[in-house]
């Protein structure tokens, strides 16, 4: 996973975040095409309360040098998130949820590989669990996460079935305010029933970010060509 969707409305939003918490992602600009180094809205705890802030995807460790690593730190796998040198800090003190319309995931079973936007079968949003961690060597502080993946069975064939850990929204609060969470308890959270469908491949470009990526593309349509331009990423989504 290395695309997903932020564009929010404020009636999506579940009546168990507060008031403040739907505008503020309501409000937001709407993105189509999040990518690793981009801006996302996550929530965060800030005095107890739930805030919304946004976050650099792709974590960066306190005690890392420089504010990048060299290698990639979008998802972090729970099984081994909780003793990672990396993660074990935000699994203990620093954990967040990064609601989402979906997210985009490549189909290579075939002879080319596919792009498909995943979502709620109910079109629901989607909660991911995350970590977050901020790096404060240099001004400004640099605030970034990572998203918890897991095998998901709930990914239709015949995408891979492995991807973010998604919450339930009544337990979005514990996630955030409660203890060390077990990572065995996590895996066993029920996730939601999803559906796919195939995009156009406009989605490898960083520079496209519109709802017309949403829209559903034939495997063999114009949109499907193999050639990768300047600015885009042929990655497995």
């Amino acid at each position: 996973m290395r695309r997903f969707v932020q564009a929010i409305a404020e009636d999506a939003v579940p009546p168990g975040l507060s008031r403040e918490v739907a505008t503020a992602l309501a409000g937001a600009e709407p993105r189509y095409n999040i990518a690793s180094d981009g801006e996302a809205l996550a929530l965060v705890l800030r005095e107890d309360e739930v805030a919304v802030e946004a976050l650099r995807w792709g974590l960066v460790p306190r005690w890392a040098k420089q504010p990048e690593t060299s290698y990639s730190t979008i998802t972090a796998r729970l099984t081994r998130a909780p003793s990672s040198r990396i993660f074990a800090r935000p699994w203990s003190a620093r954990r967040c949820v990064v609601p989402m319309n979906g997210y985009y995931k490549w189909d290579r079973s075939g002879a080319k590989p596919v792009p498909h936007f995943i979502q709620s079968r109910t079109g629901e949003l989607l909660f991911a669990a995350g970590l977050w961690d901020l790096w404060e060597r240099e001004l400004p502080p640099l605030a970034s996460f990572a998203l918890l993946t897991m095998a998901n069975p709930a990914i239709p064939r015949p995408l891979s079935p492995d991807g973010p850990v998604f919450l339930p929204a009544t337990s979005i609060l514990s996630w955030l305010r409660g203890p060390v969470p077990d990572p065995a308890r996590l895996a066993a959270t029920p996730q939601p029933a999803l559906e796919s469908y195939a995009v156009s491949r406009r989605i490898r470009s960083r520079e496209a970010d519109d709802y017309t990526l949403l829209e559903p593309a034939a495997p063999d349509s114009d949109d499907m060509v193999d050639d990768v331009h300047p600015g885009e990423d042929f990655d497995d989504g």
